[in-house]
């Protein structure tokens, strides 16, 4: 797939995946690779933006299997961003999945 199709949609997936429940980035990296086609270096520069912009918040919890982990929790500001971008993300596949179906009859 196009890294520019993925890089845009990862964000959402990331935002989307937080806004059900707590993860930590590997979960998050996991969950988003079993759909997507991913590397585990993505995600982590997204996770440390998105925190310092104010949508995620981050704590460490005790772990059975090492060390604690990180987890990010989507704060207000988080979820009125992921409303913003589904209402962009539905608005621009709806004008791609528009001019894909006027191709496809002109052919």
């Amino acid at each position: 797939m196009n890294i520019q199709f993925k890089k845009g949609a990862l964000n959402l997936c990331v935002l989307v995946l937080l806004d059900k429940q707590d993860r930590y980035g590997y979960e998050l990296v996991q969950k988003i690779s079993d759909r997507i086609a991913i590397s585990e270096g993505a995600v982590y520069p997204l996770l440390r933006r998105l925190t310092k912009e104010g949508y995620f918040s981050t704590y460490l919890q005790e772990s059975t299997e090492g060390p604690p982990r990180k987890y990010y929790s989507l704060t207000e500001a988080g979820r009125t961003y992921l409303h913003v971008q589904l209402e962009e993300w539905k608005s621009f596949t709806d004008g791609v999945n528009k001019l894909i179906e006027e191709g496809v009859r002109n052919d």
